[in-house]
């Protein structure tokens, strides 16, 4: 699988390759551009030298701080995210093995158990957990019973509401349209 999501070849090639980065990725989504977030793990790895939970987890806090602030940026916020990196990567390295991959492939878990697995750890609460287990089954391989029923309605089959269904430029402009429409309606209603 070749995920499409940053329209750059080398971050898409890391997402694609490096189950962390994706997590990452996921982790950073918030308050930037998706393709921004999703960039952000080949800077991370450019500028620290690695892309694994114990590297990342045990940088030196400042160390990493600065290189999350080096222009460009990984995110808008560089401080408190590379805290939620350090601590993400901390739960990894901990509680599975330094393997992120672990969390849909260890004990062959369906996606209720993956849900509840990604709803666990730091900076992902109910929707951004139904996003990532979207974006696993859509994109990733992942094939556990019930993956779309945990992260409906993120997982529904023709859905263009998330990085799930990117795949394309064309797609990338069909989410947009989605999530603009969305807002709007939810400014008319509140």
């Amino acid at each position: 699988m070749s995920l499409r999501i940053t329209d750059d070849p080398a971050a898409d090639d890391l997402l694609s390759t490096n189950p962390l980065a994706l997590l990452i990725g996921m982790l950073l989504d918030q308050q930037v551009a998706m393709e921004t977030a999703f960039a952000g793990p080949l800077k991370i790895q450019q500028r620290v030298g690695a892309m694994d939970a114990t590297t990342l987890a045990h940088e030196d806090p400042e160390a990493f701080t600065a290189a999350f602030s080096q222009t460009p940026a990984v995110h808008r916020f560089p401080g408190s995210m590379a805290k939620r990196v350090q601590a993400l990567c901390s739960a990894i390295e901990t509680d599975w093995g330094g393997d992120a991959a672990e969390l849909w492939t260890r004990d062959d878990p369906d996606g209720a158990t993956v849900l509840k697995r990604l709803k666990a750890l730091p900076g992902f609460g109910e929707q951004k957990a139904k996003i990532f287990l979207a974006l696993l089954g859509k994109q990733y391989g992942y094939t556990g019973d019930g993956w779309r029923k945990a992260s409906s309605p993120y997982g529904d089959e023709g859905a263009f509401r998330s990085v799930a269904d990117i795949t394309s430029p064309e797609s990338l402009t069909k989410v947009r349209e989605y999530k603009k429409a969305a807002k709007a309606a939810a400014r008319a209603g509140g």
